[in-house]
């Protein structure tokens, strides 16, 4: 017996769980891209340039979102993800340039 209406709700979250995931690893994707190809870069300069490409559609090759916007916070949010991952390192002594 079943008492109670079906749940729907549960599945509108693992849908915005999974947009959310895949749009955090098309960033750190970027992110690391980017820093693969220029070995070290101011992180302002860094967030420019991933958000640029987010805004020209230039996410890399297979990846095709109808609306792909992104901001400073989530990349930010990415660098942090990726440094913690160890992926990014800061310079010694100049915190603010990241290295691949």
């Amino acid at each position: 017996l079943r008492l109670l209406p079906q749940q729907r709700y549960l599945r509108t979250e693992r849908a915005e769980v999974s947009a959310l995931e895949r749009k955090r690893n098309v960033l750190c994707c970027l992110i690391s891209r980017i820093l693969k190809a220029e070995k070290q870069l101011h992180m302002d300069s860094l967030v420019f340039r991933v958000i640029d490409a987010c805004q020209k559609g230039q996410l890399g090759p297979g990846v095709r979102f109808l609306s792909f916007c992104c901001h400073s916070v989530d990349v930010l949010s990415c660098i942090l993800h990726l440094l913690n991952q160890g992926y990014v390192r800061r310079q010694e002594g100049r915190p603010h340039v990241l290295e691949y």
